[in-house]
Parts: C-alpha cells; sequence; structure tokens
C-alpha cells in the first residue's frame, strides 16, 4: 500500500499551500509541512505539558498537586542518558537543537541542512527516553536555580511576572515558569518519572515537520522509532480567578538607565479559552488602536511618553486572558494612564471601520509572510493543534473576520478597575 494514502492533504488554495497529517498508531499526530526548494528542515516534538500544569490527573479521578516549575525541570533533564546525552548526539550530525517550556506546552526541536532521517531518529528516541536518578535530580537543582535568580535580574522578565502576580491571585501563570527555588526543592527523580508517565503519553503529543521533506520520509522515521503509548490526551484542571486583580501598581528598582511599564487588563472570560475569531480579533484590536499607525502610538511618540519599543499584545491561555501593553518610558505613570484611558474610551465607541480594515490585512500580510518561515510554521501547526484546530484555520478567520464581530470582543478586553501596573525604575543614585 502506498504510505501516502494514510496521509489526510489539507489544502488553502487563497495561500497556495499544504500539509499532511496523520494519527500514528502509536497514538502521536504527526504533520508535515513540505517546502519545495528550502535548504533546511525543522522539526518541532511537543507534549501539552506546560509551566501552568501543577497538578497531575489521578487514576481514580481528581488531581493531585505538583511543585511550580516541574514541566521545566522535566524538560532539562530528558537531555540526560547513561551514555551521550541529547545535545552531545546532535553535534555529532551537525544539528541545532534545542528545547524550550512555555506556560502550556514543553517542545524539543532540531534544525538541520543534511542527515535529516538521523537527527529525526535522535528526536524521538531521546525524547522518548527518560533517565532520572536522584542524584542527577539534586544536582539540576542547583543549576535551575541559579537560571531563577539570574531571570530574577533581567528587567524585562521581571516587569512582565510581576504584572502577572498582581493580575493573578491564585493561577499558577502568575509563577515563574522554572518554577521558584523552593518550589523546585520538592522535586524528585520519582516525581519525574511520574509526571513524564502522565504527560509524556504519545497520545498528548505531536510532532510537526516543516521544510525540505517528505511525509513518506517522516512516517518511514516514526514507524521505526516510536514506541506504543498508554493513556490519553491529559485533561487540564480548571483554574479560574474571576476575582479583579489583587493589586494595581506594583514596583520595582532595578540597574536600568530608563524606566519601563507594563500595562494589563485582566478578563474573566466564559469558557477557559477564547475561541480563534476571539483571539484574531483581540490582536486586531490592539494593533488599530495601539499599533505602530494609530494616533494613540503617534501621539504618546510625540510627546515623549514611549520609544519604538512600545508594543502590545493579548496574553491567553487556559484560564487566563490579559491584554497587556507597555515599553520604556520616563514617565511610566503618565503613559500608562493615558493608554488606559483611551483603551475603555474606545471600548464603549468601537473601532473606525478603516481601522479595523488596515489592521485585519496586516493581520493577514504577517500570517501569510509566517509562511515562509519554517520554524514559525512548526510552531504553528503545533499551537493549532493543541487548540483543537488546523493549520489553516486562522487564515480563512481572518478573511471571514467582521467589524461588528471585532467591536464585540472590544467591550469585552478592557473594564474598568480590572487593570494592574507594573514598573521598573532606575535605582535612586
Amino acid at each position: 500500500m502506498n504510505k501516502m494514502n494514510i496521509w489526510e492533504e489539507l489544502r488553502d488554495e487563497a495561500l497556495e499551500e499544504r500539509y499532511f497529517r496523520v494519527k500514528h498508531p502509536s497514538g502521536l499526530e504527526i504533520q508535515v509541512l513540505p517546502k519545495e526548494g528550502y535548504s533546511t528542515s525543522y522539526a518541532l516534538f511537543s507534549a501539552k505539558y506546560g509551566s501552568i500544569d501543577t497538578a497531575i490527573p489521578l487514576e481514580g479521578g481528581g488531581f493531585a498537586g505538583l511543585p511550580e516549575g516541574t514541566a521545566h525541570f522535566l524538560e532539562h533533564k530528558l537531555f540526560e542518558s547513561e551514555d551521550l546525552d541529547a545535545f552531545a548526539r546532535f553535534a555529532k550530525t551537525g544539528a541545532s537543537a534545542n528545547a524550550y517550556t512555555s506556560f502550556q506546552n514543553t517542545s524539543y526541536l532540531f534544525s538541520c541542512a543534511e542527515r535529516f532521517e538521523e537527527n529525526l531518529e535522535i528526536l524521538l528516541d531521546f525524547v522518548q527516553s527518560p533517565y532520572f536518578t536522584q542524584a542527577t535530580v539534586e544536582k539540576e537543582q542547583g543549576i535551575i536555580g541559579q537560571e531563577i535568580r539570574m531571570y530574577q535580574d533581567e528587567p524585562g522578565w521581571e516587569c512582565f511576572f510581576r504584572l502577572l502576580r498582581a493580575l493573578y491571585a491564585s493561577h499558577p501563570v502568575r509563577i515563574d515558569i522554572a518554577g521558584t527555588e523552593g518550589s523546585i526543592a520538592e522535586i524528585t527523580a520519582e516525581l519525574l518519572h511520574k509526571c513524564y508517565r502522565a504527560f509524556y503519553n504519545l497520545n498528548n503529543m505531536i510532532l510537526t515537520v516543516a521544510g525540505n521533506v517528505t511525509p513518506e520520509t517522516v512516517l518511514a522515521i516514526a514507524e521505526r522509532t516510536l514506541k506504543p503509548a498508554q493513556g490519553a490526551p491529559v485533561q487540564r484542571r480548571r483554574m479560574p480567578d474571576p476575582e479583579p486583580p489583587p493589586e494595581t501598581v506594583t514596583r520595582r528598582a532595578m540597574a536600568v538607565a530608563t524606566p519601563r511599564f507594563l500595562l494589563g487588563f485582566k478578563e474573566t472570560p466564559a469558557a477557559p479559552e477564547l475561541s480563534l475569531e476571539e483571539s484574531l480579533a483581540s490582536d486586531i484590536v490592539l494593533d488599530a488602536l495601539a499599533g505602530e499607525c494609530s494616533p494613540l502610538y503617534e501621539e504618546l511618540l510625540r510627546d515623549g511618553l514611549i520609544n519604538g519599543g512600545f508594543s502590545a499584545e493579548c496574553f491567553c491561555g487556559f484560564d487566563f486572558t490579559a491584554n497587556i501593553l507597555g515599553g520604556e518610558s520616563a514617565k511610566p505613570e503618565q503613559a500608562a494612564k493615558r493608554v488606559g484611558a483611551a483603551l475603555l474610551e474606545a471600548a464603549e465607541t468601537g473601532l473606525e471601520p478603516a481601522a479595523f480594515e488596515r489592521a485585519r490585512k496586516k493581520a493577514y500580510g504577517r500570517l501569510v509572510m509566517d509562511f515562509n518561515d519554517i520554524d514559525g510554521i512548526a510552531g504553528r501547526m503545533t499551537a493549532a493543534y493543541f487548540d483543537g484546530r488546523g493549520l489553516f484555520d486562522a487564515a480563512k478567520a481572518l478573511r471571514e473576520l467582521t467589524l461588528e464581530e471585532t467591536n464585540a470582543r472590544l467591550k469585552r478586553m478592557f473594564r474598568q478597575g480590572w487593570s494592574a501596573l507594573s514598573i521598573i525604575e532606575p535605582i535612586a543614585q
């Protein structure tokens, strides 16, 4: 039988792109987007397990708590083995390898210009071969403790997490992805094995590949290396944090030349996650109201309240949504006050049609350009799958999104009394 017969091919004629997906018998979702003419390939092997997953499902129902930072700790330890660690194996093939833990997922990756099959075998092998001992866990606790202290000295990182702690009283998104020195001290080898079995079962994972590859090649390697998996996609514990922000302003003095600020508006959506249309509408709202072409941005820049580093994002995930804006400012309180007032006013009046259309076309153009970036393609496929949708759904939704839908979203994004401000200011001389 032709192995291509088992693949589902998905196309978007407007984008002139296609990709292939298959549910492997092991339980793993595999998606491949070939890019003709590209010299490199990129692979991403991901588990739906991130820093917000501070509880593990129990066989009889319910959840048991986990130390904060466990997902990140497990990511670090998975590269080790009894013999040669994964980085050393990739170094022999010339591939560039890495891994990262986000709030919601953990991903292992490589990019290469040659020896793709060998590199994919290494990736699938080491992620499926956990090796944890109590001695190596205790050694890693010291290493990650240093990493936690290092990030606490990084102004941008500290400004962001201080804002999250001001916005959220209980949701684990308020905690550094690496956890705290106290929480990681509770991690044991036995606990890591338990988390690995629960979250790294192949039914809770996806392999995405883009670039100079074929689906047949990826499937042949998968069939040689994937191990049958027990388990199912993990259901996250609900973590609603429905109260107004516990703090309105948080400050810290650090070694910075210019103050920086982040203003966040917390939301309390009825569903655990925003829909695709709501997420896209949020991005359009923020670009139309505070992007580089907006009157607000030009006004703030003209008055010397921001510089070119000002930005805005809809920061959202499972049971958390916050609209965050900020950057450097010599007068952070004044800048935040001006921004907040403009957003609250816009929530009442809505977007102008021209501003909406400009932002929508810009978002669509950016999405089209992203298909030239194989790293971005693999990341988009992964995020879309874990969100329960396909790679091309965002493009279709953007083409169909209306001003009325976007203004309905705008009304829910900014509310009086639901914001917090984080400021990092220079140390007084």
